[in-house]
């Protein structure tokens, strides 16, 4: 295990940023609303021992593979969204949160019946207190699987880079991922993804995937108890995945890169405070897919997406970051 640089070259690094502006990534995955009830706490239920959260704001954010998508916007870039949603009050915010942040809605398709999922989540003091869910995360029919399938080759057209993420909602499947990675692949752009243990024998072919250390483990089979073990696994998943590259990310120790070829880097974490880990991964993959498309190495990729990173987890609630924030990072060194 090879140390990762101190920092990216400041020049390279704008040379890099100032090129997001042209990219246009598809996101394909699972879409959702995160929902923040703000408040604060000052006694005890008498019917329970539960703190009392005295609701004084709401807030609402795209979430899931949205955020990726608000990511993207927000640090310059194109984001084309593709999945699925519910016909509810849900479905109606989140195609207000995108349209509201200029991202075309002919990706998103409705399904009757269905329940967009949405996560709610209570913060008092600068504290998560609870969340609660609404969602449905069984498979789809084979109409609508079809259906997203035609939406995700549209959407190639024209398209600098890939992202799948998966939240395992429902809206990916084997076959989606049988007909889209491989017409990724035949039109030569970068594809990310950020995974979820069930389909990962389906990421293929895929140029990067970037799973968390749990992922990680799980995929892989090995027991992790030393960072020795973690690059092991990491040679397994990537074997099996057939992939160039895989990023596992380590949350406050940073992050792992592995190559095929047999070289590996060690990132650390670039976070000054970490105040709320909400949608790091998002960040991750989406500054990751516009490095790529780019120009970036995979190595530039990766430490942009880790200083970008450690700027979101100091935000509380489902956060971005813009190509200043990332810029001023990267000087901060």
């Amino acid at each position: 295990m090879h140390p990762a640089p101190a920092h990216l070259d400041q020049r390279r690094a704008a040379e890099i940023a100032a090129r997001f502006a042209g990219a246009r990534i598809v996101v394909l995955g699972d879409m959702m609303v995160d929902r923040f009830l703000w408040g604060s706490v000052s006694r005890i239920s008498p019917e329970a021992p539960v703190p009392v959260v005295l609701v004084e704001r709401e807030s609402a954010a795209l979430g899931g593979a949205g955020n990726v998508a608000s990511n993207v916007v927000a640090l310059g870039g194109a984001a084309v969204p593709v999945g699925l949603h519910g016909e509810d009050d849900g479905g109606v915010l989140l195609g207000r949160l995108f349209s509201e942040a200029g991202i075309a809605l002919q990706g998103l398709m409705p399904v009757a019946g269905r329940p967009t999922t949405i996560k709610t989540r209570i913060v008092a003091h600068h504290q998560h207190v609870v969340r609660f869910d609404r969602e449905e995360d069984g498979p789809v029919d084979d109409g609508v699987v079809h259906a997203l399938v035609t939406r995700a080759l549209a959407a190639l057209e024209g398209a600098n880079a890939l992202v799948v993420s998966d939240y395992e909602k429902g809206a990916l499947s084997a076959e989606l991922l049988e007909a889209v990675l491989p017409e990724a692949k035949r039109r030569g752009l970068p594809v990310v993804v950020d995974p979820k243990t069930r389909l990962m024998p389906h990421y293929r072919p895929v140029t990067v995937v970037t799973p968390n250390v749990r992922e990680a483990a799980e995929a892989s089979g090995v027991r992790l108890r030393t960072d020795d073990d973690l690059e092991v696994a990491g040679r397994k998943l990537l074997g099996r995945l057939g992939c160039p590259w895989l990023l596992i990310t380590r949350g406050e120790r940073g992050m792992l890169l592995i190559s095929a070829d047999g070289g590996s880097l060690a990132v650390p974490t670039r976070a000054r405070e970490v105040f709320d880990v909400s949608g790091a991964g998002d960040t991750v993959v989406a500054t990751l897919a516009l490095a790529l498309a780019a120009g970036a190495t995979m190595t530039e990729a990766v430490v942009l997406s880790n200083l970008a990173a450690g700027v979101v987890v100091g935000k509380l609630g489902t956060a971005s970051l813009t190509t200043a924030e990332l810029l001023e990072a990267c000087a901060a060194g």
